[in-house]
């Protein structure tokens, strides 16, 4: 663990003698990222952190690691918090009461994988557009990256050796329910509705079309309603 960084992913991707299961946690990050490039912003005593996958013949596809983190992420926050509404939301974030608890990054390297982690542990950051949420200082960073790093070590194990449309289907029972409207945006211009229809075992999520056909969406930032 470190006071601050500029980014745990970029830090952890340029080490090259990091080894799988290695992490790096930091108090205060000053370049954190989210998807698309956006950035995370820092509030003192939220959790910022990445680990190292290593990628090996035989391996499930590597984007649906996102569903171990998620999954992962939900099993950590379960026991940090006991009986809260933790609700999964396609591709990588966590929503608690509506609004965005924690969001995942995943980002490779040839046959390494950093998938980072930012949870809003103490403090909600104010996002123009987007309603945020947080734990209320339930539990420090410190006392929060040892139940992450264990449920990251169990369900990597778990992606590796589990049926994947098992998987998926795990994933599926955290995740907002089938049949919530969604809106695809994938890109600046373009706009999809439709239902959830669940996800594929590699993680794309099926969007049912109000004509009743079903579209693949690998990538994209989704809102729900």
């Amino acid at each position: 663990m470190v006071e601050a960084t500029g980014s745990t992913n970029a830090d952890l991707l340029a080490d090259s003698s990091a080894v799988e299961g290695d992490w790096l946690v930091a108090l205060e990050q000053t370049a954190g990222k989210g998807r698309q490039g956006r950035e995370w912003r820092t509030e003192p005593g939220n959790f910022f952190g990445s680990t190292l996958i290593e990628l090996s013949a035989g391996d499930p596809p590597a984007q649906s690691l996102s569903l171990a983190a998620g999954l992962a992420l939900v099993e950590a926050l379960d026991r940090a918090a006991p009986g809260r509404p933790f609700l999964l939301k396609w591709p990588n974030d966590l929503l608690l009461d509506g609004g965005k608890l924690a969001g995942i990054l995943l980002e490779r390297q040839a046959d390494r994988v950093v998938i980072g982690f930012g949870v809003n542990l103490a403090a909600a950051p104010d996002v123009h557009g987007r309603k945020a949420a947080h734990l209320g200082s339930r539990i420090s960073p410190e006392s929060f990256a040892p139940l992450l790093a264990a449920a990251m070590t169990r369900l990597v194990m778990l992606w590796r050796t589990a049926e994947p449309g098992e998987f998926a289907r795990a994933w599926l029972a955290r995740a907002h329910p089938v049949g919530t409207e969604l809106s695809v945006h994938a890109d600046e211009k373009t706009v999809i509705r439709g239902t959830f229809d669940g996800i594929e075992p590699d993680g794309t999520l099926r969007l049912r079309l109000w004509d009743g056909t079903v579209e693949l969406i690998r990538a994209g930032d989704i809102s729900l309603g």
